[in-house]
């Protein structure tokens, strides 16, 4: 795409995505998900840190009625930050490997550490800690979806 070309509807679509690459969705990443709803492949309700206000917001960009979010996928939830017990941490990599915005760092057999501010709360790194030394931790309060992420917010972590 060029400065002076239109946006895709694919383009659109992924611009009212929250760009965690969280794979809740069931697509490896937000691109492809709204290549997906653009190509009426995936359903417009698939997006829990999105939650109903990114329905709402899919749904009036496509013409289509508001409908609840899919739960198979996911619920919505105040965002959450992961956290690395350092303490525990036995330097693996494997949370650094899982993470799709690079927001871990550290080094093999070296403590790892979260860089909150490129966090996007996607849970990835979880899974793959063989000691459990990751948390997930609320940093919103009781704001969930897009009361909870900012497009500025969105906007980086599809940079990164």
């Amino acid at each position: 795409m060029t400065a002076t070309s239109p946006k895709t509807l694919a383009d659109q679509i992924e611009d009212r995505l929250p760009q965690t690459q969280c794979t809740k969705c069931g697509y490896p990443a937000c691109r492809p998900y709204a290549e997906a709803i653009a190509a009426g492949e995936a359903n417009y309700n698939q997006c829990p840190p999105g939650g109903q206000e990114g329905v709402v917001r899919l749904a009036s960009l496509l013409g289509k009625p508001v409908i609840p979010l899919n739960p198979d996928n996911g619920v919505e939830r105040p965002r959450p930050l992961a956290i690395i017990d350092e303490n525990l941490c036995i330097g693996c990599t494997l949370c650094m490997q899982a993470c799709p915005v690079d927001a871990i760092v550290g080094a093999a057999k070296q403590m790892h550490t979260i860089i909150p501010g490129l966090c996007t709360g996607c849970d990835l790194c979880v899974p793959p800690c063989p000691v459990d030394c990751i948390a997930m931790v609320p940093v919103t309060g009781e704001k969930t979806g897009w009361h909870a992420w900012s497009q500025r917010e969105a906007d980086a972590a599809r940079e990164r």
